[in-house]
């Protein structure tokens, strides 16, 4: 396994992007007392003053409506110093008119687009990563 990349042009061209086969959505728990929820699948947990996002798979959300998020995880391992990544994928989907919400974790950057855009969106990035290689 390789050190963590930081030079814009090798994360572009290292993403790799994958798609993960089920939705995801974002739940969020305001709770006075401090507890938080339980749910099978947690793919991340954000705290914040007003409350406490959890990212978790669709099918465990019963009772927490919301719209569905395909998660594209970038397979490059990207530096957290490392500058511009978020920012070219974002401007990418953007020029789509496709919102995506950015989770940075240690290893790879998680991107959550909106479900019914998954498959333009995994598309874009792949080309966007294609077009770093030239």
């Amino acid at each position: 396994m390789t050190g963590p990349v930081s030079d814009l042009d090798a994360m572009l061209t290292g993403m790799q992007p994958v798609l993960s086969d089920a939705p995801f959505r974002f739940v969020a728990q305001n709770r006075a007392d401090g507890a938080i929820a339980s749910f099978d699948h947690t793919f991340a947990v954000i705290r914040e003053d007003e409350g406490t996002t959890f990212i978790v798979l669709s099918a465990d959300a019963d009772g927490h409506d919301g719209p569905d998020f395909a998660k594209i995880t970038l397979q490059v391992h990207s530096a957290l110093e490392g500058v511009g990544l978020t920012a070219a994928v974002a401007a990418a989907l953007a020029q789509s008119n496709i919102a995506c919400n950015v989770v940075a974790g240690f290893h790879h950057d998680h991107i959550f687009v909106p479900w019914e855009y998954r498959t333009q969106a995994i598309a874009i990035l792949k080309q966007l990563s294609q077009d770093a290689r030239r």
